[in-house]
């Protein structure tokens, strides 16, 4: 972090002073105001440890190398996922503040995190980003995507060796979440499509993944398309 963008984070500190996502306290230093943490909140923040299923990446309780989940599930396009955080606690706190409440510095948070995951898993190494597109009028209505966001985010991450492409497109279709795991499945088919060549590897991005069935047909119509190895990452599971 250059001296500039120093003086500009202290001064918007003085200015408009910011709190912590979690606890509500108020943010001191830069780097508490560039992540919108304080320290003792991000420190507390760690991903899934310990043993994970090799496919979804969730952890495992008594299981050895594959979830019960999927164990059951013989057929998937993609090839593994990654997952950092469950979908509840103070970790469902900070979805709802970043994707709900717009508090937008959570994203540089997420980025590097993400980003570590990228440098330290040789699978990736030549992974093409992909985020998963937003319903068509989203951006419109609510203003922003967060994922979107975030990968404007990761556009200026360290990490600069990144390759992004927005190959992938959504049609209008029923709103996901109120529906069934099969249901969504089908309500997705036909909704997701694809603007010129997939990559050979690539690295499909979202920030919730719950039943699967957007990654599934997400990675579906990339292999369709020529690419031979599928990847996703989400920050939380359900």
């Amino acid at each position: 972090m250059n001296i500039l963008t120093k003086l500009c984070l202290a001064a918007k500190g003085f200015l408009f002073p910011a709190f912590c996502a979690l606890c509500g306290n108020g943010l001191i230093s830069i780097t508490e105001v560039k992540y919108g943490l304080c320290e003792k909140c991000k420190n507390s923040i760690i991903p899934v440890q310990g043993d994970k299923c090799r496919i979804c990446g969730k952890p495992l309780v008594s299981e050895i190398e594959l979830c019960l989940s999927c164990r059951n599930r013989t057929e998937r396009s993609y090839d593994r996922l990654w997952v950092l955080f469950p979908y509840m606690g103070k970790y469902r706190t900070l979805l709802t503040e970043y994707k709900f409440k717009k508090k937008l510095v959570l994203a540089c948070f997420f980025a590097e995190l993400i980003t570590d995951v990228i440098l330290n898993e040789p699978l990736l190494k030549d992974a093409v980003l992909i985020p998963v597109p937003p319903r068509p009028g989203k951006i419109k209505d609510d203003g922003w995507d967060q994922i979107d966001y975030l990968f404007k985010k990761l556009k200026k991450s360290v990490y600069d060796k990144i390759i992004i492409n927005h190959c992938l497109k959504r049609k209008r279709s029923r709103i996901q979440k109120k529906l069934k795991r099969t249901e969504r499945l089908e309500n997705m088919k036909g909704s997701i499509v694809i603007k010129g060549k997939s990559p050979k590897t690539a690295l499909i991005i979202d920030d919730v993944i719950t039943t699967g069935s957007t990654m599934e047909v997400c990675a579906q119509i990339l292999k369709e398309n020529g690419a031979e190895k599928v990847y996703g990452l989400c920050i939380f599971y359900d």
